[in-house]
Protein backbone atom coordinates (compact mmCIF):
# COMPACT_ATOMS: atom_id res chain seq x y z
CA UNK A 1 0.00 0.00 0.00
CA UNK A 2 1.32 3.46 -0.92
CA UNK A 3 2.19 5.93 1.81
CA UNK A 4 -0.57 8.56 2.30
CA UNK A 5 1.89 11.32 1.33
CA UNK A 6 2.70 9.48 -1.91
CA UNK A 7 -1.04 9.38 -2.59
CA UNK A 8 -1.20 13.12 -1.83
CA UNK A 9 1.50 13.78 -4.45
CA UNK A 10 -0.43 11.67 -6.96
CA UNK A 11 -3.63 13.60 -6.18
CA UNK A 12 -1.78 16.91 -6.64
CA UNK A 13 -0.43 16.01 -10.11
CA UNK A 14 -3.67 14.35 -11.21
CA UNK A 15 -5.43 17.64 -10.40
CA UNK A 16 -2.69 19.55 -12.25
CA UNK A 17 -3.19 17.45 -15.39
CA UNK A 18 -6.96 18.01 -15.08
CA UNK A 19 -6.34 21.81 -14.82
CA UNK A 20 -7.97 21.83 -11.38
CA UNK A 21 -6.00 24.48 -9.51
CA UNK A 22 -8.45 24.50 -6.61
CA UNK A 23 -7.87 20.78 -6.01
CA UNK A 24 -4.12 21.40 -6.15
CA UNK A 25 -4.43 24.21 -3.60
CA UNK A 26 -6.43 21.88 -1.33
CA UNK A 27 -3.33 19.66 -1.07
CA UNK A 28 -1.41 22.50 0.61
CA UNK A 29 -1.20 23.32 4.31
CA UNK A 30 -2.51 26.83 5.13
CA UNK A 31 1.07 28.04 5.80
CA UNK A 32 2.67 26.33 2.77
CA UNK A 33 5.87 27.71 1.29
CA UNK A 34 6.40 27.28 -2.48
CA UNK A 35 9.35 28.21 -4.64
CA UNK A 36 10.58 27.60 -8.16
CA UNK A 37 12.88 29.52 -10.53
CA UNK A 38 10.04 31.91 -11.51
CA UNK A 39 7.85 32.14 -8.40
CA UNK A 40 10.66 32.20 -5.87
CA UNK A 41 8.94 32.80 -2.55
CA UNK A 42 5.19 32.20 -2.19
CA UNK A 43 3.51 31.71 1.17
CA UNK A 44 0.07 30.51 2.23
CA UNK A 45 -2.75 31.36 -0.15
CA UNK A 46 -0.33 32.77 -2.74
CA UNK A 47 0.85 29.26 -3.65
CA UNK A 48 -2.63 27.89 -4.24
CA UNK A 49 -3.64 31.06 -6.11
CA UNK A 50 -0.66 30.58 -8.43
CA UNK A 51 -1.88 27.11 -9.44
CA UNK A 52 -5.46 28.37 -9.89
CA UNK A 53 -4.13 31.17 -12.11
CA UNK A 54 -1.84 28.92 -14.16
CA UNK A 55 -4.39 26.14 -14.68
CA UNK A 56 -7.06 28.72 -15.50
CA UNK A 57 -4.91 30.18 -18.28
CA UNK A 58 -3.71 26.85 -19.67
CA UNK A 59 -5.03 25.78 -23.05
CA UNK A 60 -3.05 22.66 -23.95
CA UNK A 61 -1.16 21.75 -20.78
CA UNK A 62 -0.19 18.12 -20.33
CA UNK A 63 1.39 16.96 -17.08
CA UNK A 64 3.11 13.62 -16.60
CA UNK A 65 4.15 12.43 -13.15
CA UNK A 66 7.19 10.35 -14.09
CA UNK A 67 8.20 9.20 -10.60
CA UNK A 68 7.50 10.06 -7.00
CA UNK A 69 8.08 8.84 -3.48
CA UNK A 70 7.13 10.00 -0.03
CA UNK A 71 7.53 9.09 3.61
CA UNK A 72 6.34 10.60 6.87
CA UNK A 73 8.24 13.87 6.60
CA UNK A 74 9.58 14.24 3.05
CA UNK A 75 8.78 13.39 -0.53
CA UNK A 76 9.89 14.07 -4.08
CA UNK A 77 8.54 13.97 -7.59
CA UNK A 78 9.85 14.10 -11.13
CA UNK A 79 7.30 15.56 -13.50
CA UNK A 80 7.10 16.84 -17.07
CA UNK A 81 5.01 19.68 -18.44
CA UNK A 82 4.22 20.24 -22.12
CA UNK A 83 2.32 23.37 -23.13
CA UNK A 84 2.22 26.46 -25.30
CA UNK A 85 3.57 29.57 -23.58
CA UNK A 86 0.74 32.04 -24.16
CA UNK A 87 2.88 35.18 -24.31
CA UNK A 88 4.86 33.95 -27.33
CA UNK A 89 2.87 31.01 -28.72
CA UNK A 90 5.98 28.83 -28.41
CA UNK A 91 5.92 25.19 -27.28
CA UNK A 92 7.61 24.33 -24.00
CA UNK A 93 8.73 21.01 -22.55
CA UNK A 94 9.73 21.49 -18.92
CA UNK A 95 11.49 18.77 -16.91
CA UNK A 96 10.91 19.46 -13.20
CA UNK A 97 12.12 17.92 -9.95
CA UNK A 98 10.08 18.68 -6.83
CA UNK A 99 10.87 18.30 -3.14
CA UNK A 100 8.15 18.29 -0.48
CA UNK A 101 7.73 18.30 3.26
CA UNK A 102 4.43 17.45 4.94
CA UNK A 103 2.49 18.55 7.98
CA UNK A 104 -0.88 17.18 9.17
CA UNK A 105 -1.33 15.19 5.95
CA UNK A 106 -0.81 18.19 3.65
CA UNK A 107 2.09 19.65 1.67
CA UNK A 108 3.95 22.11 3.91
CA UNK A 109 6.85 23.02 1.60
CA UNK A 110 7.08 22.55 -2.16
CA UNK A 111 10.24 23.43 -4.07
CA UNK A 112 10.40 22.87 -7.84
CA UNK A 113 13.72 22.85 -9.68
CA UNK A 114 14.16 23.26 -13.42
CA UNK A 115 16.55 25.06 -15.76
CA UNK A 116 15.39 28.65 -16.12
CA UNK A 117 17.66 29.04 -19.14
CA UNK A 118 16.28 25.84 -20.71
CA UNK A 119 12.76 27.13 -20.15
CA UNK A 120 13.61 30.61 -21.51
CA UNK A 121 15.18 29.21 -24.70
CA UNK A 122 11.92 27.44 -25.46
CA UNK A 123 9.36 29.94 -24.17
CA UNK A 124 11.01 33.17 -25.29
CA UNK A 125 12.68 32.03 -28.51
CA UNK A 126 15.73 33.98 -29.74
CA UNK A 127 15.63 36.44 -26.81
CA UNK A 128 15.64 33.51 -24.38
CA UNK A 129 18.46 31.80 -26.26
CA UNK A 130 20.64 34.90 -26.19
CA UNK A 131 19.66 36.40 -22.83
CA UNK A 132 17.70 33.81 -20.85
CA UNK A 133 20.64 33.19 -18.55
CA UNK A 134 20.97 36.86 -17.59
CA UNK A 135 19.58 38.47 -14.43
CA UNK A 136 17.84 41.05 -16.63
CA UNK A 137 15.60 38.52 -18.40
CA UNK A 138 15.14 36.40 -15.28
CA UNK A 139 14.11 39.47 -13.28
CA UNK A 140 11.69 40.60 -15.98
CA UNK A 141 10.01 37.17 -16.16
CA UNK A 142 9.77 37.00 -12.36
CA UNK A 143 8.28 40.51 -12.12
CA UNK A 144 5.69 39.77 -14.82
CA UNK A 145 4.76 36.49 -13.12
CA UNK A 146 4.39 38.23 -9.75
CA UNK A 147 2.28 41.01 -11.29
CA UNK A 148 0.04 38.39 -12.90
CA UNK A 149 -0.39 36.58 -9.60
CA UNK A 150 -1.13 39.80 -7.73
CA UNK A 151 -3.75 40.73 -10.34
CA UNK A 152 -5.31 37.25 -10.21
CA UNK A 153 -5.49 37.39 -6.41
CA UNK A 154 -7.16 40.80 -6.64
CA UNK A 155 -9.73 39.38 -9.06
CA UNK A 156 -8.42 41.33 -12.04
CA UNK A 157 -8.26 39.84 -15.54
CA UNK A 158 -4.92 38.68 -16.90
CA UNK A 159 -2.92 41.32 -18.70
Amino acid sequence: MAHPHAELIERFYTAFNALDGAAMAACYAPDVHFSDPVFQDLHGEEAGAMWVMLTGRAKDLKIELVAHEAHDERGSAHWLADYTFAATGRRVHNDVHAEFTFHDGLIHTHHDRFSFYGWARQALGPAGLLLGWTPIIQGKVRRQAREGLDAAMAGQPAA
